[in-house]
């Protein structure tokens, strides 16, 4: 056996002790949701890849798909703001670990529905459960070192991306096997079972809020008026950056919410693209998710997170013509372009919003952000399916532009990204669980 020399032997520990310390957010919150999203995320993709179908096989069509959309959307929006105030007021744990065993049982209406009436009111359960979103972002950023959430953003959508990869080959293997409407109800069943389990990993949470007064149900419940004031103020009490970069979310949520409810009929009943085709189409999003989140939250932390901002919104224009237009291949590549436009959207959105709002205002921004972009995915699903039933099929896909294009001046003009210093992540190392 040959001897390794003096240089070599300094060089691996100086490359593990590299990693170590590019990575070394890994643990405590971040780690047990990062746990509980690779469980829950894996189930979820499942029924999702044929959902519009299953709609129509219960005797619902585009408008309907549309209407559930809304309806959900619209109960979500409700349930933001007092979410927020909580977040910021009881804490962030009790919410995220009480509500998603919530969004576990609300999976049964959607799994044993005789009718899309039934999937109307599992929507509106599950809605109602997601008041944890403030909460979850908050201890998200909460968790993060300031110089690592380009990075620990994109680690989320790799780990989301990770775990679905696998669900729509499997739902196309169901849909073979089984046909569609048992398919998808078993689909909803892995659901049900992934959130008891994310359920109960939740549990070893630690609290980020320094010392939380205790749950009171009655003040809680008189609170509504008071965190409805607060969640609007607060735009007045964080940088103008903040409120610009909110409204493009704004913008792109209604946007997106346009064409999502009819997708998958777009492209199996206009392109004419087999169901088995669109579950491999849909692999190769989170394929090319998995191989740019990396990159992509390197770049994000070193370059910043205007300019990738940007260019994702770009990219996302010049898709367009590729979905509208598609064939088999047209789809893959349009899949992998949009893959490389979420993980750049999502993680440099969420770390810019991260460094310009502060800690304790965090909860209430994210409610009233959830809010409000909820309002307008609720007005695009109504108006995605109208569009689709009674005017054109193609219409919700162009679309898209007239809506993307201002975001993209509004972050170049408006948008002031901060000077962000090394720093530790908010919550103690005792914060492990």
């Amino acid at each position: 056996m040959t001897e390794e020399t003096p240089q070599a032997e300094e060089q691996k520990p100086g490359l593990l002790s590299k990693v170590r310390s590019e990575f070394s957010f890994i643990r405590g919150n971040f780690l047990v949701l990062a746990l509980s999203w690779l469980v829950m995320d894996l189930a979820s993709e499942m029924p999702s890849t044929y959902y519009g179908l299953y709609v129509k096989a219960l005797g619902g069509s585009a408008s309907i798909i549309g209407l559930i959309g809304s309806v959900s959307m619209f109960f979500q929006a409700l349930v933001q703001i007092p979410g927020g105030y909580l977040a910021d007021k009881y804490g962030r744990r009790w919410l995220i670990s009480t509500m998603t065993f919530g969004i576990a049982l609300s999976q049964v209406f959607y799994a044993f529905a005789p009718s899309w009436q039934w999937l109307m009111v599992g929507a509106v359960v599950q809605s109602v459960c997601f008041i944890y979103r403030p909460a979850l972002q908050a201890i998200i950023a909460d968790s993060l070192p300031s110089d690592r959430r380009g990075m620990g953003f994109s680690i989320i959508t790799l780990i989301n991306s990770v775990s679905t990869t696998p669900s729509p080959l499997i739902a196309g293997w169901l849909f073979q096997a089984y046909g569609l409407v048992p398919s998808v109800r078993m689909g909803y069943t892995f659901v049900l079972v992934a959130f008891l389990i994310a359920g109960v990993i939740r549990l070893r949470l630690k609290e980020t809020l320094e010392d939380p007064p205790k749950i009171d149900f009655g003040e809680m419940a008189g609170s509504i008026p008071v965190a409805i004031r607060e969640s609007i103020s607060v735009w007045g009490k964080v940088p103008r950056s903040a409120f610009a970069l909110f409204t493009t979310d704004v913008l792109l949520m209604g946007s997106i919410s346009i064409f999502m409810p009819i997708m998958v009929l777009y492209i199996v009943e206009d392109l004419g693209i087999p169901e088995v085709s669109w579950a491999i189409i849909l692999t190769s999003l989170f394929v090319s998710m998995i191989v740019l989140s990396i990159p992509c939250g390197k770049i994000i932390d070193k370059y910043g997170k205007k300019r990738p901002l940007i260019a994702a919104y770009i990219i996302w224009i010049a898709t367009i013509p590729l979905f509208v237009y598609g064939d088999f291949y047209r789809l893959l590549l349009a899949m992998i372009l949009v893959g490389l436009m979420q993980v750049t959207l999502m993680s440099a959105s969420a770390a810019l919003q991260a460094d310009l709002v502060p800690s304790e205002h965090r909860g209430k921004v994210s409610g009233s952000s959830n809010f409000f972009t909820l309002i307008a995915a609720a007005i695009g699903n109504l108006l995605g399916g109208y569009i689709y039933d009674n005017v054109s099929h193609t219409l919700p896909w162009w679309l898209q532009i007239v809506f993307v294009a201002p975001c993209i001046l509004i972050i170049y003009f408006f948008v002031k990204e901060p000077k962000v210093e090394p720093a530790q992540a908010e919550v103690s190392p005792s914060s492990e669980p």
